[in-house]
């Protein structure tokens, strides 16, 4: 086969674009949610991670930590994705340029976030910041129900690594999961868990959902965290939403208003 001086120039820069393009092939990054799993006493933890359509390795990117309720506990790594934050991505993707991990804890009869499935939670978290560029700066903590539980218990531990907390009809006093039977002891042992709780996490700013209908968790654990905080003059707001049920955030987390809030605080 000859080549005249045209073709062979041709064909050279077809060789040269397909070779300046493999580069960019190999850069490229699976988006959406991705399987992952971390390893904690020697047990493997299957979570979720969400990676937003835009993403890109070199830019640092900030991170959401979503802790799912009793309904989800569990090892196949997956139904903590059908219900809260996760229905709220799929529905509203451009109001989360974030990397969200999704946890879960073991259906093992222990108060998951408190034990194991809250030490696997950080260390899914840290894992999916340092694969994923996170921004240490740009954390945000959220849950709801038994996950708003875990929220309170892990944010009371570790304040100094979050920005921001959503947290959806949470609790901090001894509690029985309605669904999951079970027995969640109170955050603190002293005569007051709301305000020795809210001492802990003060310095974190906070958003607080709860339906005033609910059946499950007491309305009153979200009004007295508010009001815990807001003596301490924490930056804190409240959202009860008249005849509401359990489920609250479903309209918590479709309020777009509340992730521009939290994606604009930073530690």
């Amino acid at each position: 086969m000859s080549f005249t001086r045209a073709g062979l120039a041709a064909a050279l820069a077809v060789v040269t674009m397909t070779a300046a393009a493999a580069p960019a092939r190999a850069q490229a990054r699976e988006t959406g949610f991705l399987d992952r799993s971390v390893r904690v006493d020697g047990v493997e933890f299957r979570y979720q991670v969400y990676v937003p359509r835009g993403f890109a390795p070199s830019t640092t990117w900030p991170v959401v930590l979503a802790l799912h309720g009793g309904g989800e506990y569990g090892s196949d790594g997956l139904r903590q994705t059908g219900v809260g934050l996760a229905t709220a991505i799929r529905r509203f993707p451009e109001r989360f340029p974030a990397i969200v991990v999704f946890p879960q804890a073991k259906a093992d009869g222990t108060p998951g976030w408190h034990l194991a499935g809250g030490r696997a939670a950080i260390a899914a978290l840290d894992q999916a910041i340092a694969e994923f560029n996170g921004d240490r700066s740009r954390v945000y903590l959220t849950g709801l129900s038994a996950g708003a539980n875990g929220s309170w218990s892990l944010a009371s531990r570790h304040p100094e690594r979050f920005a921001a907390a959503v947290i959806v009809c949470g609790w901090v006093i001894e509690f029985t999961g309605r669904s999951s039977k079970v027995l969640y002891p109170a955050l603190s042992s002293g005569p007051d868990p709301h305000a020795e709780v809210a001492k802990r996490v003060a310095g974190v700013p906070m958003r607080l959902f709860h339906g005033d209908a609910d059946s499950v968790v007491p309305v009153e654990e979200s009004r007295k965290m508010f009001a815990a905080l807001k003596a301490l003059g924490a930056d804190v707001a409240y959202t009860e939403f008249p005849g509401v049920d359990h489920n609250s955030w479903d309209r918590a987390y479709a309020d777009a208003d509340l992730w521009t809030w939290v994606f604009a605080q930073k530690r």
